[in-house]
């Protein structure tokens, strides 16, 4: 797999939202939020073109059995994927470019909070939000043809910045 890192792209959010509203048709009152997560819901940084979405279920294991209704948008059910409690799906265009990525979890999973504070943390935080996107863009020029480096780069940035978004939500946090 290639790695490409492109500039921001503003329709990214509309792509999100258009692919929100096709997965609410298809899995119904299951679904409780989606979220677009990942570095194409941070505006202004570099980012893999491909939309992340967080999705909020009632119940993981009735996603299981609702699975063919994602698959009918052209997703593939990959299970949890590495991430015990998540149910992992994605999507490639006619070319077998990956242009989404659903990420699903049982209402109040950690994961959400994780996922959302290292977003929200980005978009409030832009010096840190830039020095991702350096990140990778570096990372994308010494590993294009590696996808695991990329990654494997990536990982104490966002294990670092994890740590402090979480710290920052829970100091918002009326008590």
């Amino acid at each position: 797999m290639k790695v490409i890192v492109a500039p921001h792209d503003p329709a990214w959010a509309c792509e999100f939202e258009t692919e929100a509203q096709l997965i609410r048709d298809a899995v119904g009152d299951l679904v409780l939020r989606l979220h677009h997560i990942g570095s194409t819901a941070i505006p202004g940084i570099s980012a893999k073109p491909i939309i992340d979405i967080l999705m909020e279920v009632r119940d993981i294991d009735e996603l299981d059995s609702r699975s063919s209704s994602m698959q009918c948008l052209g997703y593939e059910a990959k299970g949890e994927f590495g991430i015990p409690g998540r149910r992992y799906f994605r999507k490639d265009s006619a070319s077998g470019e990956r242009t989404h990525q659903v990420h699903a979890f049982a209402a109040h999973s950690p994961e959400i909070e994780r996922h959302l504070a290292f977003r929200d943390y980005m978009i409030t935080h832009p010096e840190a939000a830039q020095r991702y996107s350096e990140l990778k863009q570096l990372l994308a020029r010494e590993h294009s043809s590696d996808i695991q480096a990329y990654m494997d780069g990536k990982d104490a940035f966002i294990k670092e910045q994890e740590a402090k978004a979480l710290a920052w939500r829970a100091s918002r946090i009326p008590r």
